[in-house]
């Protein structure tokens, strides 16, 4: 696989798509990430980020069952590809790299 490298943002759409696994939706991403990462997030550039990783083929979407609560429009669902589980690997395996090669006195850590 040659290396990819994922924005910020993209990252953590990705590993809230992977913590949603098989609920995973526009509204229930956006809940997730503002929840567990006290974030605001605009629906807009959630919008954006799902279907760029979508065309770079670390996501797949499928559609759900409509209802009427949303007038008949089915929730599009999301989830991780193979190619996205590497590219989430090489991005922790990148960042742990990085970690262990800050001298704690830089951060004072224990």
């Amino acid at each position: 696989m040659k290396r990819v490298q994922l924005g910020e943002f993209e990252e953590v759409v990705l590993l809230t798509v992977g913590i949603l696994h098989g609920n995973a939706y526009g509204v229930s991403i956006k809940d997730e990430i503002e929840q567990r990462l006290n974030r605001e997030v605009t629906v807009g550039a959630l919008q954006i980020t799902l279907r760029r990783l979508e065309s770079k083929g670390f996501l797949k979407s499928k559609q759900g069952d409509s209802s009427e609560s949303r007038r008949g429009r089915p929730k599009l669902f999301f989830e991780i590809t193979a190619y996205g589980k590497k590219a989430l690997e090489y991005s922790k395996e990148s960042r742990d790299e990085l970690w262990k090669a800050l001298p704690k006195l830089v951060l004072k850590l224990k």
